[in-house]
């Protein structure tokens, strides 16, 4: 969907690049285009905000930590979504450019916590590593990842930061130890003493 909407996309500016040469001038108006998005489903409009807006999108999430080929991807998303959800804009509670970043700001965070859930998944599969699955087990994942992660605030301080670092970050135990300033044996020896109290906390659940 994203790869056949950068091929329309790309086709407006073609489009537009081969009427540069006329004696008019169209002022953007962000607010205007997207109503006529709602309206007629303009594609010419869809292109110009699109070449306004996904690469200050994209500066927007780079600025707040978001890696830059993601931050491209999550570009295009949005402005996939301004074209899927232009008739809900509406001018009077905000201006285009604060939906289109808030837009965005969602789409981030939703990849965010399901990177959270997948991580959270993969700390009870580390507890989980040796006790086989139960066919009769009737805890979902949703549910389980919750009580990882309740489990998780009864760690120690110390070791609810080498646990979050290490498993919900994706930190290596190297870059753990150089972000705590702490040796490479303490982080090991922490994770080991966090992950024996997970796994007493979540007996119940194996």
């Amino acid at each position: 969907m994203v790869a056949a909407l950068a091929l329309t996309v790309e086709g407006m500016r073609e489009a537009r690049a081969a009427a540069s040469g006329g004696l008019f001038v169209v002022l953007f108006d962000p607010n205007a285009m997207i109503a006529a998005i709602a309206r007629s489903g303009d594609r010419e409009a869809f292109a110009a905000l699109f070449d306004h807006f996904a690469p200050r999108v994209k500066g927007l999430l780079m600025r707040g930590g978001t890696p830059a080929e993601l931050a491209e991807e999550i570009a295009q998303e949005t402005l996939l979504a301004v074209w899927r959800k232009a008739a809900l804009f509406d001018p009077t509670k905000a201006n285009a450019s604060t939906w289109i970043a808030t837009i965005a700001r969602n789409l981030r965070i939703d990849i965010a916590r399901r990177e959270t859930r997948s991580r959270l998944s993969q700390v009870y599969e580390i507890l989980d590593e040796e006790t086989p699955e139960q066919p009769d087990a009737t805890l979902s994942g949703a549910e389980r990842d919750e009580r990882v992660r309740a489990a998780m605030t009864q760690l120690s301080i110390d070791q609810y930061r080498v646990v979050e670092l290490a498993f919900l970050q994706g930190f290596s135990h190297q870059d753990v130890a150089r972000s705590l300033s702490i040796p490479l044996g303490t982080v090991k020896s922490r994770l080991r003493l966090a992950l024996s109290h997970l796994r007493s906390r979540l007996e119940d659940l194996r």
